[in-house]
């Protein structure tokens, strides 16, 4: 098996509403769209924005969780400054959960929510001293 991840697929309640997010937030248009998903492609990765009512058939038997569950992962975005990434994002209409932070592991980190609840993170590597 190679390794590397090509695609993410995220269930989301409103397919328009989650690529209008996802248009703003990254300055992003999709590579691919229809009634029920839009794809945008970050580098060599496909994000894949699924609705909920079609996303059964690709996970079955296992059932797909609302955005009520909570959070069980969080995508990671690296650039070379959070500030400026952070400054971008709210000037776009995005909402900061937290950051910019300088965690302890030597990276600053702010995170945001999509309108489903799948937490994204921009990140900046330190320098190390």
């Amino acid at each position: 098996m190679k390794a590397g991840v090509g695609a993410i697929t995220l269930f989301v309640a409103d397919t328009e509403r989650a690529k209008t997010f996802y248009a703003r937030a990254f300055d992003l248009r999709p590579i691919f769209e229809d009634g029920e998903a839009a794809t945008f492609r970050f580098d060599n990765t496909l994000v894949n924005l699924l609705v909920e009512s079609a996303a059964g058939e690709l996970i079955e038997p296992a059932p797909v969780g609302g955005a009520d569950a909570g959070t069980r992962a969080q995508f990671t975005v690296w650039v070379d400054d959070a500030d400026a990434a952070c400054a971008q994002l709210q000037e776009r209409g995005v909402t900061l959960l937290n950051g910019p932070l300088d965690r302890p592991w030597g990276v600053r980190t702010a995170a945001f929510a999509d309108p489903d609840g799948h937490v994204w993170e921009v990140a900046q590597q330190l320098s190390e001293s």
